[in-house]
């Protein structure tokens, strides 16, 4: 399954690209898998992506979870939350 990745803030810092087309394995469905799958392509991927770190997650641009299915050609997008004062 083919998908394209948008990466906003911290997380586009540190991978120094704000987007990547990937071709995903079959066994992979969800966000959450999918997020797993990311960071192990590198220690970068790794380092911005880790579970530990508070991490929004979209898909068609539309929030989503670790339990949200992904299609064929969708969007995903990683972001930190937002807060405001």
């Amino acid at each position: 399954m083919n998908i394209t990745v948008r990466y906003f803030a911290h997380v586009r810092e540190c991978l120094g690209t704000g987007r990547e087309d990937h071709e995903l394995p079959e066994q992979i469905r969800t966000l959450g898998e999918m997020r797993a799958w990311l960071m192990t392509r590198s220690e970068r991927h790794a380092e911005a992506l880790d579970s530990a770190r508070p991490l929004r997650m979209a898909c068609n641009q539309t929030m989503g979870d670790t339990q949200t299915e992904l299609q064929a050609g969708c969007e995903v997008a990683f972001f930190p939350p937002v807060t405001g004062g």
